[in-house]
């Protein structure tokens, strides 16, 4: 079977060294023989730029990198993701919330000892007890909300165990409950990179995601989704992350490791890629 991975960054500043390592990795697992495809996670329009999407495109050339053209742009496709959350919505699996950061995090120390998940102390579910009715006037007089996932519902439509296969960590039994209520969808942002990256997946015919060990637990709630919605499952392999001297992984705000400011200094791209495979 024809391996077909993704490269899939977000225009939110230039691309860093552990970028290029990531890229470099994926492509890698495509082999001579697969497919590797780039695209851009671009669904956060208050923080994406085009003069980065620009240097997506300029950086991984420079680097000696070759994509499949057209590349999935995820903002011109909001309609596809408006659709995976209609479906959701139809299974009776979203439900709108009105909280506030502040208010569920009074009501967090309110209640003590919150359960915590990967992303810290889980929604206490205060909009999952709203009734149709109040859910409706609440909506009719404007007031701004997020879809969250009601994840035992979630769980008990599937009604069975989960797996996945991790080519680092060999097979997995999915968790997605560490996740509690999780936002789906918000006003400023009508889809979430747990809706819009599944979809994608599939559509793409990913059969190998490779990415970063930071989101390893995002593949929990991300084989949920797959089988609430009937997609295929892919293969995984979370590679390590690039660090630097002092122990901390590269970010777009650490300006001197930016491939950018590397090339500049004078850099080949020769050297950038032998930089990017030490981890």
């Amino acid at each position: 079977m024809t391996v077909i991975t993704r490269f899939a960054p977000s225009p939110t500043g230039y691309l860093h060294l552990g970028h290029a390592a990531s890229a470099l990795f994926s492509m890698k697992q495509a082999g001579p023989h697969g497919r590797f495809l780039l695209r851009i996670e671009d669904i956060d329009q208050t923080r994406c730029r085009p003069e980065y999407l620009d240097a997506i495109y300029e950086d991984l050339a420079w680097l000696g990198l070759g994509w499949e053209q057209p590349v999935r742009v995820q903002s011109e496709h909001f309609a596809d993701y408006q659709a995976v959350l209609d479906r959701l919505t139809d299974m009776g699996l979203l439900y709108p919330c009105f909280c506030t950061r502040k208010d569920i995090q009074a009501e967090i120390e309110r209640i003590g000892n919150a359960p915590h998940g990967p992303d810290g102390a889980l929604y206490p579910g205060t909009c999952r007890h709203c009734s149709a009715q109040e859910r409706s006037d609440r909506i009719a007089a404007g007031e701004s909300y997020a879809l969250r996932l009601d994840m035992d519902a979630a769980i008990g439509r599937v009604g069975r165990e989960l797996v996945w296969f991790d080519r680092s960590a060999g097979r997995q039994v999915a968790t997605p409950e560490i996740f509690g209520d999780v936002v789906l969808a918000r006003k400023d942002t009508p889809t979430s990179y747990h809706i819009s990256v599944t979809h994608d997946d599939h559509l793409q015919g990913i059969s190998l995601i490779t990415r970063g060990q930071d989101l390893f637990f995002a593949s929990h709630l991300h084989r949920l989704m797959q089988e609430l919605l009937g997609y295929d499952v892919p293969e995984y392999h979370h590679h390590g992350l690039l660090t630097g001297p002092d122990g901390k992984r590269f970010a777009k705000r650490d300006k001197s490791k930016t491939l950018r400011s590397m090339r500049e200094e004078g850099m080949t791209p020769d050297a950038v890629r032998d930089l990017a495979d030490q981890f």
